[in-house]
């Protein structure tokens, strides 16, 4: 198996590239928008790669330490999911010299990134997909595609009829990965970018290439290029079939982000079905999986955390809580640390906002704490995991994670009212008159008495609470 060992230690950072910051106001094109205007599906908003070269203080300030960016490669779109080239980084977002000085910079300071493979279709303006539409059946590359009629109508309106499309849209042309042109062009794709030293890939719908010899092929071309190169699929469901040795190391684990945030709306509390699925998970895939899985609470594709939960901060609070205590890499979605707030697409693709008085401080002051307790406690990357309570008519839920060396309980209270809990700690060896150690709040302590330590925990508060100080 080859799982790369540093995912388990990761902290990701989600960037929506145009979004992000503008570093470079000659690459803008002339329909800019202003940076803070509401996005719509058309809109620029200046963001590039001197963008985040320029706030990577930030970044690091942040603590975090790998990068994941949606699709950098030329394409007509501010979203990018319709490459026309890609092996050219878009001009908007800068040159390959940016991006070079990018991964330099990132690097420099141990910082992983992967980026945005979208293989399953492309845009219009592909080579390929182009000569069809000069060509028409006398395209060389006629079969890269699904046509099925001539001529090709691909710029009037309405759905794909005479080629599929992604969900028939007829501005992302599917590739007929079953050719093997086509496959040799995507994993030379593939290996371009690990040898230019990317930390690995994000697959856009890998579902939609339901081809297991593929991605096989394409696990191994990557790894053969770096064994330690991470790949992550964007897969919405729990489906063993697309974690191990002929697929990925990891999957966007959007099922804990549901369970999460099923629990924290009003009206669909389940701390029962919150802690059943959470750990069902963890067991349904293989360690190493369920290590690297991508756990994250929002993407571009969904909306914001801070609306989700109706702008209730104390929520917000409580999941990143448990994301960055779970086992997996905890992933933040750019401006979630701030508060940044938005509905679905586009809205959730917000400018972010670098007036630190637009800043929601006491969000991203937490955020930042608990990534630097994450770094610092191997015990909270690494170790195992255990069921220490669950009190559903109190909406109470206690796990631990566990090395021999260090255990840390975590304890949620997912209710709108304060509560004093009693939590058993005699399956993880705490013995009576041990003094435990709240490791987010220095110098609060607790004492184990008859195999429990009590612990008030405030609405939609939670608590990490060690047998050391730190």
């Amino acid at each position: 198996m080859t799982v790369p060992d540093w995912v388990q230690d990761a902290v990701f950072y989600q960037i929506f590239p145009d979004r992000f910051a503008n570093g470079d106001l000659s690459n803008d094109p002339l329909n800019t928008q202003p940076w803070e205007s509401m996005p719509t599906t058309w809109s620029f908003h200046g963001g590039d790669l001197r963008g985040i070269i320029q706030h990577f203080d930030y970044l690091l300030d942040l603590g975090v330490n790998a990068l994941y960016l949606n699709p950098i490669f030329q394409a007509t779109s501010n979203h990018r999911y319709n490459t026309t080239d890609y092996l050219r980084i878009d001009p908007k977002l800068g040159s390959m010299d940016d991006f070079r000085d990018f991964l330099d910079l990132a690097h420099q300071n141990q910082v992983r990134v992967i980026l945005d493979g979208v293989f399953n279709h492309c845009g219009r303006g592909f080579f390929a997909f182009n000569d069809i539409l000069e060509n028409l059946e006398h395209s060389p590359y006629l079969d890269w595609f699904h046509v099925k009629n001539f001529p090709v109508d691909a710029y009037s309106s309405g759905d794909a009829r005479d080629y599929l499309g992604w969900w028939n849209f007829k501005g992302l042309p599917k590739f007929n990965t079953a050719n093997p042109e086509a496959r040799r062009y995507i994993f030379d794709v593939a290996r371009y970018w690990i040898d230019q030293g990317i930390d690995g890939w994000r697959l856009d719908v890998p579902n939609e290439i339901d081809d297991d010899a593929f991605w096989a092929e394409f696990r191994h071309v990557v790894k053969s290029a770096n064994p330690n190169a991470y790949i992550l699929g964007e897969i919405w469901t729990a489906d063993r079939r697309w974690v191990g040795d002929g697929h990925f190391d990891g999957l966007m684990n959007y099922p804990v982000r549901d369970a999460l945030l099923r629990l924290l709306l009003a009206g669909t509390l389940d701390i029962a079905l919150f802690a059943e699925k959470i750990e069902n998970l963890l067991e349904y895939y293989p360690r190493e999986n369920a290590y690297a899985m991508y756990v994250t609470a929002g993407t571009h594709d969904t909306e914001r955390l801070l609306t989700k939960v109706g702008g209730d901060v104390e929520k917000v609070r409580l999941a990143f809580l448990f994301l960055l205590a779970y086992p997996g890499a905890p992933a933040i979605y750019y401006g979630d640390e701030i508060g940044l707030t938005g509905g679905k697409d586009p809205e959730c693709r917000r400018a972010f906002p670098w007036a630190t008085s637009r800043w929601n401080h006491t969000i991203r002051d937490w955020v930042k704490r608990l990534i630097a307790l994450r770094k610092q406690l191997l015990v909270l990357r690494r170790g195992d995991f255990r069921r220490i309570c669950l009190n559903v008519s109190e909406a109470c839920y206690a796990f631990a994670r566990l090395t021999a060396e260090q255990q840390v309980v975590v304890a949620l209270n997912a209710s709108p009212i304060p509560r004093q809990f009693r939590i058993p700690v005699e399956m993880i060896s705490w013995s009576d008159g041990m003094t435990v150690y709240d490791v987010i709040q220095p110098g609060v302590q607790y004492q184990v008495e008859q195999g429990c330590f009590n612990i008030a925990l405030p609405a939609w508060g939670g608590a990490w609470i060690s047998n050391k100080a730190v």
